[in-house]
């Protein structure tokens, strides 16, 4: 059994992100080959790695801007294209700063530090407006995207299932708009995750603020009124902390969610180009829908067995990356279907509200480290998160499990 250290907020998770997804979702270069490759009754042409061609016509072009000089637009959005008039759920609706109260000056030197703390929270709700209204637009950007491709895809099905001439031009303009739609998709998927970066940022500031609150308390000096506002800002600070928490939840589903639709659809293009070769439909496509399936809430579930890993959250600034891709390496070499059990552990000493914070801590470093696994390649299909409690245990674990 591995043992290995995890950081609270989460914020490294997001940082390998950009990497997985550029590698996963890049442009589909060897669809050209499959498109427009030797043939003994078409002439060999030269074409730009990432576009279809359609003969000697077109050879040599060196981008898609060149070959289809018709489609070029403004950076962001896709051409010949009529906006979109669907509008994506708005997140920021469901995600509403709290109401920082406003304390007294008391004269105190305890005063001036709950001034200061009242100050960085205020800071983290201004960030998570701005982070949602981020989110809410993203949301907007990938309806508009996905619109425009499955068009594009739409009208080469339709043609193609009339019957059409081997590599037809205008489906080959259409197969690059689709194609222009899913690299749209993927810097969208950048910008998600340099937005799942700043809220994990947010998250680590909200808990040290909430640290600071709780050693105020036993800071002497203060009067009742100190210990109010402060009860009070302790109280909104958790509140903060919940709100970043389901932020920073919906910024990690949208990534993944994303990712496997988009790298679904390269698949369909790859089918879409070899039917547009032929000139003929082939019926059902070969990359059928397999989006990452809605991982299970937090729930207790059995499971048994020696844990493949266990992470312990004792102190800040836990690193457990490396060890536990080693570890999901190792198991998935013996095992190439293996799916994974994250269970999120707490222990049961000290009083009920110490019990019930540990089991909070527990759940969102279960979070994390979910995060991190998919963030390495494993489908969210294969994995199950769970929660349970060890009289054994000194601090918040995250244990996992091959089943």
């Amino acid at each position: 059994m591995k043992a290995y250290r995890a950081t609270r907020a989460g914020s490294r998770l997001f940082g390998a992100l950009t990497l997985v997804a550029s590698l996963g979702l890049v442009g589909c270069s060897d669809v050209d080959n499959a498109l427009f490759g030797d043939d003994t009754d078409q002439q060999q042409v030269s074409e730009a790695p990432g576009t279809l061609d359609n003969g000697p016509a077109q050879a040599a072009q060196p981008s898609r801007a060149q070959t289809q000089p018709s489609y070029a637009a403004e950076p962001g959005t896709l051409p010949d294209q009529a906006p979109s008039t669907y509008a994506a759920p708005s997140t920021q609706g469901a995600i509403t700063p709290v109401q920082i109260e406003q304390g007294s000056n008391t004269g105190t030197a305890v005063s001036t530090s709950i001034a200061n703390l009242r100050s960085q929270v205020m800071g983290l709700e201004d960030h998570i407006a701005n982070n949602a209204q981020r989110l809410a637009g993203l949301h907007t950007l990938a309806s508009d995207n996905a619109t425009q491709y499955h068009e594009a895809k739409a009208r080469i099905t339709a043609h193609l299932q009339v019957g059409t001439t081997r590599g037809n031009p205008e489906l080959v303009a259409e197969w690059n708009t689709a194609q222009a739609a899913l690299d749209q998709l993927t810097i969208n998927i950048n910008s998600l995750n340099t937005l799942g970066t700043d809220v994990a940022n947010d998250s680590s500031t909200a808990h040290y603020v909430l640290d600071q609150i709780t050693a105020t308390f036993n800071v002497s000096g203060a009067v009742d009124e100190d210990h109010r506002q402060l009860s009070v800002l302790e109280d909104e600070t958790n509140q903060t902390i919940i709100l970043i928490d389901r932020l920073l939840k919906s910024v990690s589903d949208d990534v993944q969610r994303q990712t496997a639709y988009a790298a679904n659809e390269r698949a369909n293009l790859t089918t879409l180009a070899a039917a547009i070769k032929n000139g003929e439909l082939y019926g059902a496509e070969l990359g059928m829908p397999m989006l990452a399936a809605q991982t299970s809430p937090l729930s207790q579930v059995a499971y048994s067995g020696t844990p493949l890993v266990v992470i312990r959250f004792d102190h800040p600034n836990v690193d457990y990356q490396q060890i536990l891709y080693a570890a999901l390496s190792q198991a998935l070499q013996s095992r190439p279907g293996a799916g994974f059990s994250v269970v999120a552990v707490s222990p049961t000493r000290g009083t009920v509200e110490a019990v019930q914070l540990a089991q909070t801590s527990a759940k969102r470093h279960a979070q994390e480290v979910m995060r991190s696994i998919t963030d390495m390649g494993v489908p969210a299909s294969r994995l199950a998160v769970a929660s349970s409690t060890d009289p054994n245990a000194t601090a918040s674990e995250v244990r996992v499990f091959v089943r």
